[in-house]
């Protein structure tokens, strides 16, 4: 036996000893192992608790069993079986009565003599009590009895008289115990307890400022693959390198390749960022964290930075994992030198968030993927390699992408045999996947409205009218008058589009009220999707703009407020042909205005910012008046050549308030022979886009 084992063997027997005082133990020494375990701790805490729940369990046990055994009776029935002489083994208590009452005596038992005057009362209540007993069989001969005691000067005499032995109680001890001390001192800690659960709770809510908001998947399951996601197949591509560098690291690192720490997505609002970001988590099956980037900044400075830390701790804690940040910039937005406590926040946030993501190597598992749509507001440092280094763009889908979205959304909804999905695609240019997806719902309510099983191409084409327009306002009335200039405004632009060589093709006019204050519109759908616009399609296009206005004057001989739309879209059309596309001749080829968000804007004419002299902004306007009233003009000229045309297609809108492409084509080709240009137009397909 080694000498180290010898001095544990002497030190265990020592702190054996069962008559000699008890020892602390003594340190566990390394060569016992693992396995050997100390006295526990005592928990005197948990023991007081203890007690105290066995002394009030056998104090309810001795009142409860008392109660049960002891039936309650009144005391005029309790001097009744005083004066019969059945009462027995009395203790009187200071607030009640209890005892036995024996059976009824017999023939051969004899009162004890009593004045007639005296026992009259009390014999008449016995007789009462007696035929209460005889009345219910069940009760027992003798039982315990409990009556409140009353005040009774003649109590005492009363028990001496019938012979009956009582006896005084106190209160007992263990009574006296739990409602003297025991229940006010525990109704006092628990009061304690929870005071101080509600101060430390708000205590920790202080503390817990700095604590990430990131919710977090920690199934590695988020339930969306790339199966479930469409219609932007390139940035699928690059970020599927992304997914097996989480699933198989080690071909990357025997290459000597960093994947990009950080990876910016970049496009307009409900094109899939957010989807794209989980479908690669469920891809890699890795845990995904999701935090907005509003989440970070509060009002106490300080408060992001702390957030950003503990994030990027519980990320490295869970590698690999993919970190997901929605609008980057609620906190990515340039420094400056802007003074205010909101400002300095967000600065530090800004930050932590760029030593953070310097703090992890590469290739350590934690990749950062971010989401925005306005990328030119963002800090040149957080964009710069070794950060949010490569972006990809999720743009809106085209007609293919449209297409592939729309099967995505129907796979789980009953679908008429007659729909044409490509042709809902081709009505739909612009549109983003949560306008398709909203489209498709919007079709299903219109189904389950008309009490439909299936959903109908109807009920796809009414959605699209729907989601462009807004619903049919059928509550708001229009007189005669009105119809006429609104149908005559509609034919207008229709007729201004057809007989242009690059207009749109019209798909649908009607004089419907639609939306908040539409009374009417005309629907024209592009054959394919453009990407180019030249300076003649343009002009085409303010033509159609404005051929509603032109109508309205060339037939009532002055126009109206509802050129109101057209006018605010044809100008900003107008606008950015000078200002930024460089077809005047007059302003050159300089740009001069700037597009404040070209992913946000919710309309293609966006928010232009001018970036001009005083001098060149008059130039600029007085090309853009010099721009519309040509094509106005041109506009009113071309109605004027073909106002039988916008004669007959009004009347036929008056009557049927819609129309479609083929009923519209169809009326303007039996008018007779038309040119060669014009018959090119009138053969164009009704296939198309929307809005």
């Amino acid at each position: 036996m080694s000498k180290q084992q010898q001095s544990a063997d002497e030190k265990a027997k020592d702190f054996k000893q069962p008559n000699g005082p008890r020892k602390t133990p003594p340190p566990v020494p390394p060569e016992l192992g693992r396995n050997f375990q100390a006295w526990p701790p005592q928990q005197w805490g948990s023991m007081i608790w203890y007690v105290i729940l066995m002394l009030g369990t056998l104090w309810f046990w001795q009142e409860a069993s008392h109660q049960l055994t002891t039936r309650t009776i009144s005391y005029s029935q309790f001097k009744a079986f005083v004066a019969q002489g059945r009462v027995a083994e009395l203790t009187i208590n200071e607030t009640d009565i209890t005892g036995k009452v024996l059976p009824k005596p017999g023939p051969q038992r004899q009162a004890s003599p009593v004045a007639p005057a005296e026992t009259n009362a009390p014999e008449a209540k016995a007789s009462k009590t007696a035929e209460k007993e005889k009345a219910n069989p069940a009760t027992p001969e003798s039982y315990l009895f409990r009556a409140v005691r009353v005040e009774d000067p003649d109590l005492v005499r009363d028990l001496q008289k019938a012979g009956v032995e009582f006896s005084g109680v106190r209160p007992s001890f263990m009574s006296q115990f739990l409602w003297a001390w025991v229940l006010p001192i525990a109704a006092m800690v628990l009061l304690w307890r929870f005071l101080s659960r509600r101060m430390g709770s708000i205590g920790q809510g202080i503390m817990s400022f700095g604590s990430s908001k990131a919710k977090v998947m920690a199934d590695k399951d988020t339930g969306v693959t790339f199966d479930d996601v469409a219609g932007c197949d390139e940035a699928k591509y690059e970020l599927q390198e992304v997914v097996t560098f989480l699933k198989t690291p080690d071909r990357y690192k025997a290459l000597g390749a960093a994947i990009p720490k950080g990876i910016l997505l970049v496009g307009p609002p409900g094109t899939g960022k957010t989807l794209l970001a989980r479908a690669v988590a469920g891809e890699a099956k890795v845990p995904f964290f999701l935090i907005s980037g509003s989440d970070f900044v509060e009002m106490f400075v300080g408060v992001g930075a702390a957030r950003v830390r503990d994030l990027f701790e519980k990320a490295k804690g869970q590698a690999p994992c993919i970190v997901f940040i929605d609008e980057l910039d609620a906190v990515g937005r340039q420094r400056g030198v802007h003074m205010g406590t909101v400002n300095d926040e967000r600065e530090q946030t800004l930050n932590q968030l760029l030593v953070g993501m310097d703090g992890f190597e590469a290739n350590v598992g934690v990749i950062v993927l971010a989401a925005t749509n306005r990328p030119e507001v963002l800090d040149v440092a957080l964009l710069r390699p070794g950060r949010f280094d490569r972006q990809i763009v999720v743009d809106a889908p085209d007609s293919e992408g449209r297409l592939a979205i729309l099967k995505l959304h129907v796979r789980n909804k009953p679908l008429a045999s007659e729909v044409e999905l490509r042709k809902v695609a081709q009505q739909t240019p612009g549109f983003s996947g949560a306008d398709l997806a909203n489209l498709v719902n919007e079709a299903a309510l219109l189904a389950a409205r008309h009490h439909a099983t299936q959903i109908s191409q109807k009920d796809l084409e009414d959605a699209v009218d729907k989601v462009v327009a807004g619903p049919e306002r059928k509550s708001r009335r229009l007189s005669e008058q009105e119809k006429r200039q609104v149908a005559y405004h509609e034919v207008g632009h229709a007729l201004a589009a057809t007989y242009s060589k690059s207009a749109d093709p019209v798909h649908k006019i009607t004089i419907i009220p639609h939306g908040h204050a539409a009374l009417g519109y005309t629907m024209q759908l592009p054959t394919e999707d453009r990407h180019l616009m030249s300076r003649s399609a343009l002009l085409d296009r303010l033509r159609g703009q404005l051929g509603g206005r032109a109508a309205e004057e060339i037939v009532f001989g002055e126009a109206s407020t509802g050129a109101e739309n057209d006018l605010e879209h044809a100008t900003a059309l107008a606008r950015q042909m000078v200002a930024m596309y460089g077809m005047s001749d007059i302003v050159g080829l300089a740009h001069c205005a700037q597009r404040q968000n070209p992913f946000g804007a919710g309309m293609p004419d966006g928010v232009l910012q001018r970036d001009c002299s005083e001098e060149t902004a008059r130039e600029i306007d007085q090309e853009v008046k010099k721009l519309l009233d040509q094509t106005y003009a041109e506009a009113k000229t071309l109605l004027r050549d073909h106002r039988r045309e916008l004669d007959l297609v009004a009347g036929e809108l008056l009557e049927h308030e819609t129309l479609d492409g083929k009923a519209f084509r169809r009326l303007l080709q039996e008018q007779g022979p038309v040119t060669s240009e014009k018959t090119s137009q009138l053969a164009g397909t009704s296939a198309g886009g929307g809005g």
